[in-house]
C-alpha cells in the first residue's frame, strides 16, 4: 500500500471516529434535555422541546451506518434521558434506605440502561425500515417508539415514569388525550418528530399535506363536545402531615407526631369528605394506642361527614396491604381498598433480588396485592375511587373501573407519599402524572401527600388548588364530581392497550413487506 492510500485510510479512520464520538455526544445531548420539556425548571410548558428534542435524536439515528449503531444510539439517547428523569431515586435509596452512594449510582444507571434497551431495540429496527417514504417512515418510528412505551411501562411491573405524553398535558396534543390516551399521545408527538425530519428534506408539496394534517389534528377534537357531565360538587379537606420521613415510621418521634397530628385533624374536619395520605396512620389498626381506631370510627358515623384514611392491614398470618379504608355513618363494614400495582423492592421483593432488599432499610418491604378495579366508596351522590402511591402512573389499570358505567368513578382519589423522593423534581412529575389522568378520563383528581403536592385537579385537568410542599397543612376546597364516558375510558376498559399493540404490529408488518427507496 503506497504512503498516500496508508494517509487517506488513516484520515478516513480518524473522520469516521470523529463523527462516531459526535453522533454519541449528540444523541447524550438530546437525552438529557428532553426532560426540560416537562417545564418543571422554568415553570411554562416546553412541549416543543420534547419535539426538537426527539427530531434531533432522529436526525442523529438516520445518520447512523449500521443497525447496530442505530442500536447504540437509542440505547445512549434513552438511558441518558431516563437517568436525568428519575435521577431522585437516589434519595430515597441512599438517603432513607442507607445504600452506599456509588452503589445508589450504579443502580440508577443500570435501571435506566436496561428500561433504555427498549428504545434501543426499537432504534435498531426504524434505522432498518426508515426508508420506506415520507408518508410511512413517520408512522413506522411512532409505532416502534410507541412500543417501546408501552414495553418499558407494562413489561416487568412496569416503571413508565417521564414518558413522553406527560411533557404533552399543557400543548395542542392535549386535546387527544380523552380519544387515545397517554400512550396514544405519545404516539402521536413521535410520529410529529419524525415527520418535521421528512419535512426538512422534502418539498413543498409534502409541507403542505404536514400542515393540513396538523390543523385538522389540533382543529376537530377542540370542535367536539365534552364527554362528560357534572355530578354536584362536594366540599373537601385533603391533609399533608410533612412528618418527615426520617422519623416517619420511628415509634419514639414520626409515629407519635402522625397519630396527633392526624387524628387531631380528622377530628376538626368540618367537610363532607376528609382525606389523609398514604399510611398516614403508620400502625396497623391493632397496634394503635388503646381507643385510637374505635374513636375515629365513632367521629364518622355520625351523619354528615365521611373519611378516607391511608392504612397498613392485614396481620403476620393474613399478610399485609398498603390500603386506603373508608369510613362514613350507615356502613355495614369499614370500606377499604387495597394497593394493586405494587413498588419493587418497596413492597415486594422480585425474585433473585432479596440480597438487594437486605441492604437497604426500608420498613414495610412486603406485602399482598389487591385486585385490579375495585369498587368505589360511595358518599353523598359521588363515586371515589382510590389509588395508592404511584398507581395512578397505570391509566388501563384505572381505566378498568369504567367498564360499566354505572359503577364508574365520579371522582378519582390519590394518596401518596413522595417523601421518599425529598424535596426534588419527582413531586412536580408525579402531579402532573395525575393531571393525566384527569384529562384521559375526564374526571377530577384530588390528591392527598405526605410532602406535596396535596392538590385538587378539575376534569380538564387543571390544578384548582394546592398547599405548599414540603409544609405540614389542611387544603378545604370543593370538587365536582363527573360522570360519562371518554373514548379512552371506553377502549382501554374493555381491550386494554391492545388496540395500540395491534396497530403498532400492523404498521410495522406493512413496512417490512414495503420496498425501501434505496439501498442501505
Amino acid at each position: 500500500m503506497s504512503g498516500f492510500a496508508m494517509r487517506r485510510l488513516l484520515a478516513d479512520s480518524v473522520a469516521v471516529r470523529a463523527t462516531l464520538v459526535l453522533a454519541v455526544a449528540y444523541a447524550n445531548a438530546a437525552g438529557v434535555s428532553w426532560p426540560f420539556s416537562f417545564g418543571f425548571v422554568t415553570g411554562a410548558p416546553l412541549w416543543w422541546l420534547q419535539i426538537l428534542a426527539m427530531t434531533f435524536f432522529l436526525a442523529v439515528l438516520r445518520s447512523s451506518t449500521t443497525a447496530q449503531q442505530g442500536f447504540t444510539m437509542g440505547w445512549l439517547f434513552a438511558t441518558a434521558w431516563l437517568c436525568a428523569t428519575f435521577w431522585w431515586l437516589y434519595v430515597s435509596m441512599h438517603t432513607y434506605a442507607g445504600l452506599p452512594a456509588a452503589l445508589t449510582a450504579l443502580a440508577i444507571v443500570a435501571l435506566a440502561a436496561a428500561l433504555g434497551l427498549y428504545y434501543a431495540f426499537a432504534a435498531a429496527l426504524y434505522w432498518r425500515l426508515r426508508d420506506r417514504g415520507p408518508i410511512l417512515a413517520p408512522l413506522v418510528f411512532a409505532a416502534l417508539w410507541t412500543a417501546a412505551e408501552m414495553a418499558r411501562g407494562t413489561w416487568l411491573t412496569g416503571f413508565g415514569w417521564g414518558a413522553i405524553a406527560y411533557a404533552h398535558a399543557d400543548g395542542p396534543l392535549a386535546l387527544w388525550i380523552p380519544w387515545v390516551g397517554a400512550y396514544g399521545v405519545g404516539a402521536l408527538a413521535a410520529w410529529l418528530s419524525a415527520a418535521v425530519l421528512e419535512v426538512m428534506s422534502s418539498g413543498w408539496g409534502l409541507r403542505a399535506a404536514l400542515a393540513t394534517v396538523l390543523a385538522l389534528g389540533w382543529l376537530v377534537p377542540g370542535l367536539l363536545p365534552t364527554w362528560s357531565t357534572s355530578t354536584g360538587s362536594l366540599s373537601i379537606t385533603l391533609l399533608q402531615g410533612n412528618i418527615p420521613q426520617d422519623e416517619k415510621f420511628q415509634s419514639g418521634s414520626g409515629v407519635p407526631l402522625a397519630l396527633a397530628w392526624y387524628g387531631d385533624q380528622l377530628n376538626r374536619s368540618a367537610t363532607d369528605l376528609v382525606v389523609a395520605p398514604e399510611t398516614a396512620i403508620p400502625l396497623l389498626p391493632q397496634d394503635l394506642p388503646e381507643g385510637y381506631w374505635e374513636a375515629l370510627m365513632t367521629r364518622f358515623s355520625t351523619p354528615g361527614q365521611a373519611a378516607l384514611i391511608g392504612v397498613p392491614l392485614g396481620s403476620m398470618a393474613q399478610g399485609y396491604t398498603n390500603s386506603v379504608v373508608g369510613l362514613a355513618p350507615g356502613l355495614q363494614q369499614v370500606w377499604r381498598y387495597d394497593k394493586h400495582h405494587l413498588v419493587p423492592f418497596g413492597e415486594f421483593i422480585p425474585p433473585m433480588f432479596m440480597w438487594f432488599t437486605r441492604m437497604m432499610n426500608i420498613p414495610l418491604g412486603d406485602f399482598n396485592r389487591g385486585a385490579v378495579g375495585q369498587a368505589p366508596f360511595d358518599w353523598k351522590g359521588q363515586r371515589l375511587a382510590a389509588n395508592i402511591c404511584y398507581e395512578d402512573l397505570f391509566g388501563e389499570e384505572l381505566g378498568v373501573r369504567f367498564e360499566d358505567p354505572a359503577r364508574a368513578p365520579t371522582v378519582l382519589v390519590n394518596v401518596s407519599n413522595i417523601g421518599w423522593f425529598g424535596d426534588t423534581v419527582a413531586t412536580d412529575q408525579h402531579l402532573q402524572i395525575s393531571r393525566m389522568r384527569a384529562l384521559e378520563f375526564e374526571r377530577p383528581m384530588v390528591r392527598a401527600t405526605n410532602t406535596g403536592a396535596t392538590a385538587i385537579i378539575d376534569h380538564t385537568g387543571r390544578v384548582a388548588q394546592s398547599l405548599p410542599r414540603t409544609t405540614r397543612g389542611v387544603l378545604v376546597g370543593t370538587i365536582e364530581g363527573r360522570t360519562g364516558t371518554t373514548p379512552f375510558a371506553w377502549w382501554v376498559a374493555r381491550f386494554g392497550l391492545w388496540p395500540l399493540w395491534l396497530l403498532v404490529i400492523a404498521i410495522v408488518f406493512v413496512a417490512t413487506r414495503v420496498r425501501s427507496t434505496r439501498a442501505d
